[in-house]
């Protein structure tokens, strides 16, 4: 993936997913793919936004909760409940993980000219996960940094499929 001076792709393409009525959008460089939602086992003593754990092709994936994560109710499951799997930088690795989404929109080009930088509220709410503010005719997309939405410490508990599988067997 490149990344231009200011952080964005270069590609600018974007999935578009829904998260309690806003839109919500990830580079396409960092998905894998999206699936259905299917049952996702509880792991104990996890964090509230850490739903569970899943299979996907006989790798351990831990499902987050975004919605949690960013302070709403949880994801309720519907027809239209998708899970992104994404790749995440941590500490110099890359780390798989599973996203509750409410449905998934689309696959996005957005020109550097609708894309703003991400808003700056003050010291008291952090807002360095989002990477700008995407504009579709009169509509706002949130454009995260999924590299950022979680601390190293949030996912340490999370990311190690072994920690997680044999905390589950």
């Amino acid at each position: 993936m490149t990344v231009s001076e200011d952080g964005f792709n270069e590609t600018n393409q974007y999935l578009t997913f829904k998260l309690d009525g806003e839109i919500f959008a990830l580079g396409i460089a960092k998905v894998r793919e999206v699936l259905d939602y299917t049952a996702i086992t509880k792991v104990p003593k996890s964090p509230d936004f850490m739903r569970g754990v899943i299979n996907v092709r006989g790798g351990v994936v831990p499902v987050i909760d975004l919605r949690v994560k960013f302070g709403m109710a949880p994801t309720p499951q519907t027809v239209n409940t998708c899970i992104i799997i994404v790749e995440i930088a941590m500490e110099g690795e890359t780390t798989v993980l599973g996203v509750l989404a409410d449905q998934v929109e689309e696959v996005l080009d957005l020109d550097p000219a609708q894309i703003e930088p991400a808003p700056r509220i003050g010291t008291r709410l952090r807002t360095e996960f989002i990477q700008g503010m995407g504009k579709r005719e009169e509509q706002f997309i949130i454009l995260l940094d999924i590299d950022r939405v979680f601390s190293g410490e949030e996912l340490a508990g999370v990311s190690g499929g072994e920690d997680l599988a044999q905390s589950v067997g």
